[in-house]
């Protein structure tokens, strides 16, 4: 038989994709990557990354108007540019596709560009041209997805919302997750006037439910207007703008609406049919311990197959892969205390079990919580309050699940998440000198359980 045109060939070039494409290319062996818009998938270009770089710049407007004056600063001139903003943001991610595409061609890997369709399970055609591959690998991550209404046309996704040409003043934000959440402290923080609905009673579901609650107070201080229990039944254009209908009846005439109500995992003509992969109820590619589907020599990882749809995930399973077929090295990705962080205002991170979770998987835990004023607001305006939490399995003593709502969350909980992975307990905790004055030496000083 004749030999392949590769060992690997990769269909995306998100984070997970160029992960295991390099770290395979590395290992040895001759790999290929289609990608059909832009290297580096949603996380660099209209994710994580512009979305951390407009929530710094966004924070700028509450130290001008509450932090300066307190600290005795007299700031003259508070002035805005959005262009200015969204041209650095862009200049930024040019770089960083720059940098991806250097990680490839480091490891050897042939870049190939457009979309990539699975002919069978051996095959690849890219535009117009078929590529044979011992293996090959989907990782095209996933795509927003907006629901069926009328007007719907006028909204926008999680996509475009980077690259507006203009700042709206009014803006509707539909959805209730990360996204949802992170956009309107962003525009709240620029200057915009920030209404956000969520279907649901309350937002960010598979968080604490102590977490969603102290942070939906957060957020009503620093001015969004926030709506549970509330959508929206029709979108139509006006000569101001746009005009939303809610389900209560009412309207809100505002410049843009944000649909921020969920991804889905990206099969557009992947090719899957093909080779007989079905995806599941949720639209993602099923898949093993080891991320291998149904099909033997096709493998997917990331957001297609919707585990847990995060960055630093995709890039774990992508080295998994890499280290089992290509190192000599089987590993199975590992889905447990993953620590996460919403990058709202104020920002939430959490490690482990939800208090509902821990109480459905233990006999009896034992939950201890701090709510308090961080030292940096003392000498402010800001009424904003830092909560913290530990939920600890009593027969082990063991911390199952660490959540904080406050500035610099997801930097601590960082460093939390390697006790935990370590097994900490609660004593280890206790033991632990603080350093202080930090909000962080809140989690090793909290001593007393909270009442059941």
């Amino acid at each position: 038989m004749a030999e392949r045109d590769f060992d690997l060939f990769v269909i995306g070039a998100g984070s997970g994709g160029v992960r295991a494409a390099r770290f395979s290319g590395n290992f040895g062996a001759r790999v290929g990557v289609a990608e059909e818009r832009y290297l580096g998938g949603t996380c660099v270009n209209v994710g994580c990354i512009p979305k951390k770089l407009l929530v710094y710049a966004s924070h700028y407007a509450e130290d001008f108007r509450d932090a300066a004056k307190g600290f005795g600063w007299k700031v003259a001139v508070e002035e805005f540019d959005w262009s200015a903003l969204i041209e650095n943001k862009n200049r930024e991610i040019e770089r960083l596709n720059g940098v991806y595409d250097g990680l490839l061609s480091g490891a050897g890997a042939a870049h190939i560009e457009g979309h990539g369709k699975i002919i069978d399970p051996h095959t690849v055609e890219v535009a117009g041209k078929q590529y044979t591959a011992d293996t090959i690998l989907l990782a095209t991550g996933g795509w927003p997805k907006l629901p069926e209404l009328p007007g719907i046309e006028h909204a926008i996704s999680s996509n475009e919302v980077f690259f507006l040409e203009e700042q709206p003043r009014r803006v509707l934000i539909v959805g209730g997750g990360y996204i949802a959440v992170e956009f309107a402290g962003i525009f709240n923080g620029l200057g915009s006037d920030v209404v956000q609905v969520y279907r649901g009673p309350l937002f960010l579901r598979g968080f604490d439910d102590d977490v969603r609650a102290h942070l939906a107070g957060e957020i009503r201080k620093h001015g969004v207007d926030l709506r549970f229990d509330t959508n929206v039944t029709e979108i139509e254009k006006t000569a101001d703008g746009l005009r939303a209908t809610l389900t209560d009846g009412s309207t809100l005439d505002v410049d843009q609406v944000l649909y921020a109500t969920g991804r889905a995992p990206l099969t557009d003509n992947l090719g899957l049919e093909n080779v007989g992969i079905e995806t599941n109820a949720k639209g993602a590619v099923p898949v093993d311990e080891y991320s291998r589907t149904k099909v033997p020599s096709i493998y997917a990882i990331g957001d297609l197959t919707d585990r847990i749809n995060l960055t630093p995930v995709a890039l774990h399973e992508g080295s998994c892969f890499a280290n089992t077929l290509y190192n000599d090295t089987p590993m199975k990705p590992v889905h447990r205390d993953v620590p996460a962080a919403v990058f709202s205002q104020p920002p939430v991170a959490s490690v482990g079990l939800t208090e509902a979770e821990a109480r459905e998987t233990y006999a009896e835990i034992d939950v201890y919580d701090s709510t308090f004023r961080a030292l940096k607001h003392t000498l402010t305006n800001g009424e904003e309050r830092t909560y913290m939490k530990l939920i600890v399995d009593r027969k082990t003593d063991r911390v199952v699940g660490l959540h904080m709502v406050g500035p610099d969350a997801g930097e601590m909980v960082q460093g939390f998440a390697v006790a935990m992975k370590c097994g900490a307990t609660k004593a280890q905790f206790d033991s632990t000198i603080g350093i202080h004055p930090t909000s962080a030496e809140e989690f090793v000083t909290m001593r007393e359980p909270r009442k059941s």
